[in-house]
């Protein structure tokens, strides 16, 4: 399983936020410096965040971005749900396009979507929070300061 450049990105927003106080804002340029990422990438990013309701968007001067929800609230399985197309691990995982001619008699599709659940277990059991509270470390990379 491999998640698309995207849907890292989208973390990597989120992990930003996540260390910063709750209510100061952010611009996208400054994550952008953090990361050393295309602010271009990131301002696609953040627009999707925000329609999500996972960020939320303050326009005009001295406007940015902060989390619109706790970091206890943001679960990472359900964010990466919403920021991936698909979880086609094989062509039989999608319906409309498969022409496996195994398909009615395989049993490999099954271990593989057994799979695929026990990915998304471990990825629903957390959230934000267990990533970026009391995380001193990533505040000091990504801020360049104690918390």
């Amino acid at each position: 399983m491999r998640l698309t450049m995207y849907t890292d990105f989208a973390l990597r927003v989120l992990l930003y936020l996540g260390v910063k106080e709750s209510n100061e804002l952010s611009t996208v340029q400054e994550i952008s410096d953090a990361y050393g990422i295309s602010k271009n990438h990131l301002t696609k990013v953040t627009h999707e965040l925000g329609k999500m309701g996972l960020i939320e968007t303050v326009r005009g001067r001295g406007g940015g971005i902060r989390l619109k929800l706790a970091p206890s609230e943001i679960n990472v399985g359900a964010t990466i749900r919403k920021t991936e197309d698909d979880f086609h691990l094989v062509e039989c995982f999608n319906c409309s396009a498969n022409k496996c001619v195994i398909t009615p008699v395989c049993r490999l599709k099954n271990v593989l979507h057994e799979a695929l659940e026990a990915y998304f277990k471990v990825l629903d059991s957390y959230t934000l929070a267990d990533f970026v509270e009391n995380n001193e470390n990533l505040a000091t990379i990504l801020l360049g300061e104690k918390l």
